[in-house]
C-alpha cells in the first residue's frame, strides 16, 4: 500500500479515492509507493545465482527487460513476490511485503564462493508509480518516451547526476509505471509528474485498484504458508523450463498433477460492508475459503476483495457469499487472468 504523502504539498492524495481510481484508470495518477524494497545484485555470478532461487527464467533477461517471479523455500513455498530487472551490469530486485532485511538475510545465506554482492538500496531510493491510460504520455516529463516499454522493461536516464528507473509494471490494471529515484528528489519528481498533469492520489483508490487488477501482497494475501501455483500467477511468473532451482521439485510435482486444492481469486459483493481480513466465503453451508483483503469500490461502493479459495469453487462467475459483520453477503468470483 502506498505510503504517505512525501510533504504538505500533497496532502490532497487520498482526498477523493472516487476521482483518484478513475484517473488511474483514464487518464494518470501518481502514488508514493515509497515502501517498497529495492535491492541491487552485482558480481559477475548475479544471474546464474539469481536464477536459482526465484521461479522465473533469469538467465533469459537481457539488459532493459524484466520478469515476474516468486521466491520459494525447499518446499516451494513462497518467501517473497518480486519483480526482477536486468541491466547491464546488475539486476534489481522490486517487492513489497518482504522486509528488506529479511529478503537480504535469506539470498545471503546461499553466496559461498559465488561472485554475488547484495545491496540494500531502500533506505537511499524512494518509488513513485504512475497508474492510467495516459501515465507513459505523463512521464515524458522526466524526458523518457515510456511508450516504448513493453511489461517488465525498463529505461534509465541521467538527471542531475542521478539514477532515475523507469520499470513497466501494471500493478493496477492499467498501463503503470514504477519511478525510482533517490529519496532527495521525490518531490522534485513528484512535482514534476503533477504539473504533467498526473492527478495525486493515496491508499484507498491504489487497494481498491490492487484488489481488481489481482495484484497480491505478500504477508497479507500470500504467506510462506501458500505453495507457488496458490497465487494464480503462473503463466507470469513461474517457468517450467528452466531447469532447477530451490523450491522446483514440489512445483513441478503439482503441475504435474494439474491442479491446486485452492487458488486465489477476485470477489466482487453484493452490499458492504467491507469484509474483514479472514472472513469466510461459503458457497451454501460449505465454508470454501477466506478473505485476505478487501476495500470499498470507489466509483460504486461495492466492496472487492481477494480471497483464497477451494480450487472447486474458484471459477469465474461463481456465486457464493461472504460472512461480514452485517450478515451474510452475496458475492461473485472474478479473475483478470485465465484461471
Amino acid at each position: 500500500m502506498p505510503s504517505p504523502p512525501l510533504d504538505p504539498q500533497q496532502r490532497a492524495a487520498g482526498a477523493d479515492p472516487r476521482g483518484e481510481y478513475a484517473a488511474a484508470r483514464a487518464s494518470a495518477a501518481v502514488f508514493d509507493v515509497s515502501d517498497r524494497v529495492q535491492v541491487e545484485l552485482t558480481g559477475g555470478d548475479r544471474v546464474k545465482f539469481l536464477h536459482n532461487f526465484c521461479t522465473n527464467d533469469v538467465k533469459s533477461l537481457a539488459p532493459g527487460r524484466g520478469c515476474e517471479a516468486f521466491l520459494t523455500n525447499g518446499k516451494g513455498r513462497i518467501l517473497g513476490h518480486v519483480l526482477l530487472f536486468a541491466t547491464e551490469h546488475t539486476l534489481w530486485i522490486d517487492e513489497i511485503g518482504t522486509p528488506e532485511e529479511v529478503l537480504l538475510g535469506h539470498l545471503d545465506r546461499y553466496i559461498i564462493t559465488e561472485d554475488v554482492q547484495l545491496h540494500g538500496r531502500s533506505g537511499e531510493r524512494g518509488e513513485l508509480f504512475v497508474s492510467g491510460e495516459q501515465s507513459a504520455e505523463r512521464l515524458g516529463a522526466l524526458h523518457v518516451d515510456a511508450s516504448k516499454l513493453a511489461l517488465y522493461e525498463h529505461a534509465a536516464l541521467a538527471a542531475r547526476e542521478s539514477f532515475v528507473a523507469i520499470r513497466r509494471a501494471d500493478l493496477l490494471g492499467a498501463p503503470g509505471f514504477l519511478v525510482s529515484i533517490p529519496r532527495d528528489r521525490l518531490v522534485e519528481i513528484w512535482q514534476a509528474l503533477t504539473d504533467a498533469g498526473c492527478r495525486p492520489a493515496g491508499g484507498a483508490a491504489y487497494e481498491a485498484l490492487r484488489i481488481e487488477a489481482g495484484t497480491p501482497l505478500y504477508g497479507v494475501d500470500l504467506t510462506d504458508d501458500n505453495i507457488a501455483q496458490e497465487a494464480a500467477r503462473t503463466p507470469l511468473a513461474i517457468s517450467f523450463t528452466k531447469g532447477c532451482y530451490l523450491g522446483q521439485e514440489p512445483i513441478a510435482r503439482l503441475d504435474a498433477l494439474g491442479h491446486t486444492n485452492r487458488e486465489l481469486r477476485g470477489l466482487k459483493l453484493a452490499d458492504g460492508p467491507v469484509p474483514g481480513r479472514g472472513a469466510a466465503v461459503m458457497a451454501a453451508s460449505e465454508d470454501v475459503g477466506r478473505i485476505t483483503s478487501a476495500a470499498a469500490g470507489p466509483l460504486d461502493d461495492r466492496p472487492v476483495a481477494l480471497a483464497l479459495l477451494k480450487a472447486r469453487h474458484a471459477r469465474p462467475g461463481t456465486e457464493l457469499h461472504v460472512e461480514t459483520a452485517a450478515g451474510p453477503v452475496a458475492a461473485s468470483v472474478f479473475w483478470p487472468f485465465d484461471p
